[in-house]
């Protein structure tokens, strides 16, 4: 992976900066300038490219970020924006809409617990992203069903320094994930790979990988 930024079309990155904008006013984004957080999504989506996934699924899509941006900067992958909360995604299906995806990017509202035993869902991508989604046990849970074999999750971290004990490697394999080293980025992710298909245990019913995550989180 080269080490020059990804950049999107002027016209793109105009009206994606636009939907994020009325995202923040609607309280779906964070604090903190949109164009620094669309860096931060470019840089996401520099890495997710790296991996070239035909068909991706934003876990907890929020306010946009990083899905709308990662479906921009990889026309050629289709996949679904998922969030829990149906306010949020009536957004996300207008924006969706607004950008000209219609077919490409579809639209989910529901829990990931419940959406990763759905058979039209469940081990259907190449890649799942995650950012802000949860501790790191809940976001294993809840991402590894959407995997096949051989898929990829790409969860962004904070900054380091940070436990490298936050992904434990028996907790992860009993999930069929391992993790794998990351190209070098900007910012700080974990890259995950699917050795295997998710076994029917997982994911558990909802809100249990919050209650009793599968391992302690770590700072």
């Amino acid at each position: 992976m080269s080490g020059e930024p990804l950049r999107l079309d002027p016209a793109t990155e105009l009206a994606l900066l636009a939907v994020l904008e009325d995202s923040r006013g609607l309280g779906f984004l964070g604090p903190g300038p949109v164009e620094g957080q669309l860096a931060h999504a470019l840089d996401f989506s520099r890495l997710v490219q790296h991996y070239a996934p035909a068909r991706a699924l934003d876990l907890g899509s929020g306010g946009g970020l990083p899905g709308l941006v990662l479906f921009a900067a990889l026309p050629g992958c289709s996949g679904v924006l998922m969030d829990s909360q149906a306010r949020r995604t009536a957004f996300l299906s207008a924006a969706t809409e607004a950008l000209g995806w219609q077919g490409r990017v579809e639209v989910r509202t529901g829990r990931a617990e419940a959406l990763g035993r759905a058979p039209e869902l469940r081990h259907q991508f190449d890649l799942v992203a995650a950012r802000s989604f949860g501790p790191p046990a809940v976001t294993a849970e809840c991402g590894a069903p959407f995997l096949h074999a051989g898929g990829h999750l790409i969860v962004s971290e904070p900054p380091p320094p940070h436990d490298p004990a936050r992904w434990p490697a028996d907790g992860l394999a009993s999930l069929g994930l391992s993790r794998v080293e990351p190209p070098v980025t900007e910012h700080a992710f974990v890259v995950l790979r699917a050795e295997r298909s998710c076994d029917e245990r997982y994911p558990r019913r909802d809100g249990m990988p919050s209650k009793r995550p599968l391992w302690a989180a770590s700072a």
